[in-house]
């Protein structure tokens, strides 16, 4: 029987080496035979010189400890908080690094860098190799980056035409539905509104729409009322093309993959839809009316330590910025503050009450660096985007929203502890990618609506995308300024994520088209014409550079 807990590693034969080694305390990791890299999580190829001859290797057990996070919020009953979530840089190969806990030490006396051995905790069937602080007098090799931060630029391809599939396309239409905390009404019923809002907004009727695209069309958690299969069976569209999954450019990807739909001549009108329901779904769990998704066994490499959350992989990072360049939480601050400020002008922001920097630092910690206010708001609320083709967008009744360029190559590793050390994964290639595809310049940028699931998304995407220079963020956001409405870069005007309510992005894109369209009200950025709104990152994400003029 399993021990009631965290959930264990799903035991399967390409990973069972690794579970198990534990058994006579020696640490093995999968290793190329070839070139000798070693390679985690394990595949049957090696990702550096692509040789299928790969085999396992059993290793010193020492490593070096790369970033560590205090959690605070989350934990099971054979874990309970306050523990340590941590990765280390695996000695032989410090390109590796494994998500692991820090036990046997006081948090407040590690930091990056120092060695750690191993130690193995025996759980039901699996041996989870845990790390302790350890003096060999000599010290594992820190932990690589695979692409420094400022190289990504160099790793992206350039455009292969100059005829480009932005330029066929237009947003026509926005609708959003309620947004609230605890709506409790089926999340369809708010895709539908928020679609026959965008419908009417787009003076188009749902005769019109030939095409359908979401993301990611799950109803896992709160993560959406079904999909397209859910809104077509409910609005019987009979779409001539349709669009949903995880494996896209994060939310704004079902607006790139229309984009394309209405470049190749698939469909003319794409009804782009997000929707959540997370905080009535655990509202339903409370009472005992849903089921939690998931069971005792999973395939993740991270949850058997703790790190149940994007919280935890993001802290990580953080930490990492902070040491390398000086970062502070009061770095982090001026965003959540920025958000709070500009949601107390947005009627429909969840958290809309007056904030100060003493009460961002002092609100209860969730894992460190992170607080309660540098994580997004769990809502209810749908998101829908009409996407047209440019020749009919014209006529239209409100101006149409052009794309000017997206940004999509996936140029760093897209598991979330093996990328980047010091940024949000799948940031900086995206953002280097996007300039590539546009005369444009950071500097012609009116509105910056940037991905906020935490404090932390936004930073990385501002030295990302060139509004400050990498490691620069600590000096461009100090007081808050540059940032503001009349700032140099106005961010995210409706509130955020971190105070609107979380939308996944979508709620970014209405907002930049809101801002073009001069429809902000008391928030309205005087004389936006060109926006920049981006949506994932860890997950593979996306961003999109928009203009109001063809």
């Amino acid at each position: 029987m399993d021990v009631p807990g965290r959930p264990l590693p799903q035991l399967t034969a390409e990973n069972e080496f690794f579970w198990t080694s534990g058994a006579d305390g020696r640490l093995r990791i999968q290793e190329c035979r070839d070139c000798q890299a070693l390679n985690h999580p394990p595949a049957p190829i090696c990702r550096r010189c692509r040789s299928h001859d790969v085999g396992v290797r059993e290793v010193s057990g020492k490593a070096s400890l790369s970033a560590f996070t205090v959690n605070h919020r989350f934990g099971f009953p054979d874990l309970p908080p306050p523990y340590v979530v941590a990765q280390v840089a695996i000695a032989e190969d410090p390109r590796v690094r494994l998500t692991t806990n820090i036990v046997d030490a006081d948090p407040d006396d590690l930091r990056i860098g120092q060695t750690v051995e191993v130690v193995f905790q025996e759980v039901a069937d699996v041996y989870l190799p845990v790390f302790r602080p350890c003096d060999d007098g000599g010290g594992a090799p820190p932990a690589v980056d695979d692409i420094a931060p400022r190289d990504f630029s160099t790793h992206v391809r350039p455009p292969l035409s100059e005829n480009k599939f932005e330029d066929h396309s237009a947003i026509t239409g926005i609708g959003a539905s309620r947004l609230g905390r605890r709506l409790m009404v089926p999340p369809l019923e708010l895709t539908i509104e928020a679609c026959e809002a965008a419908v009417a907004d787009a003076g188009l009727t749902f005769a019109d729409i030939d095409g359908l695209s979401t993301y990611p069309g799950l109803d896992v958690a709160g993560m959406g009322e079904g999909g397209v299969t859910a809104l077509e069976g409910a609005l019987g569209l009979r779409p001539t093309w349709i669009n949903g999954g995880m494996d896209t450019f994060g939310p704004g990807g079902s607006v790139i993959a229309a984009m394309m739909a209405v470049a190749t001549g698939m469909a003319r009108h794409v009804l782009c839809f997000r929707t959540l329901w997370e905080a009535t779904f655990g509202e339903l769990m409370k009472q005992g009316k849903m089921s939690p998704p998931g069971g005792s066994r999973t395939t993740s490499w991270q949850m058997p330590f703790g790190a149940t959350s994007a919280a935890h992989t993001l802290a990580l990072n953080a930490q990492r910025h902070f040491d390398r360049y000086g970062t502070t939480r009061e770095t982090l601050g001026w965003i959540a503050l920025n958000q709070r400020a500009n949601a107390g002008l947005n009627p429909t922001a969840i958290y809309r009450d007056p904030m100060t920097m003493d009460d961002y630092l002092s609100a209860r910690l969730i894992t460190t660096p992170f607080g309660l206010y540098d994580c997004d708001v769990p809502c209810d609320g749908a998101v829908a985007v009409i996407v047209s083709a440019v020749d009919v967008a014209r006529d239209m009744p409100k101006p149409p929203v052009y794309f000017e360029a997206v940004g999509t190559q996936i140029i760093e590793r897209t598991d979330w502890d093996q990328t980047t050390l010091t940024h949000e994964p799948q940031v900086l290639g995206q953002a280097a990618h996007l300039w590539t595809r546009t005369s444009l310049r950071p500097d012609d940028v009116d509105v910056a609506e940037l991905y906020d699931g935490f404090s932390f998304n936004c930073l990385s995407w501002l030295e990302a995308l060139g509004f400050c220079g990498i490691g620069e963020a600590k000096d461009f956001l100090e007081g808050g300024h540059n940032i503001a409405r009349d700032g140099v870069i106005p961010l995210n005007t409706h509130g955020g994520q971190l105070s609107h309510g979380r939308t996944h992005g979508m709620g970014l894109i209405h907002e930049a088209v809101t801002q073009l369209r001069g429809e902000a009200g008391e928030r309205q950025v005087a004389d936006a014409r060109v926006a920049v709104a981006s949506s994932g990152g860890l997950t593979p994400s996306g961003v999109l550079l928009m203009r109001t003029d063809a």
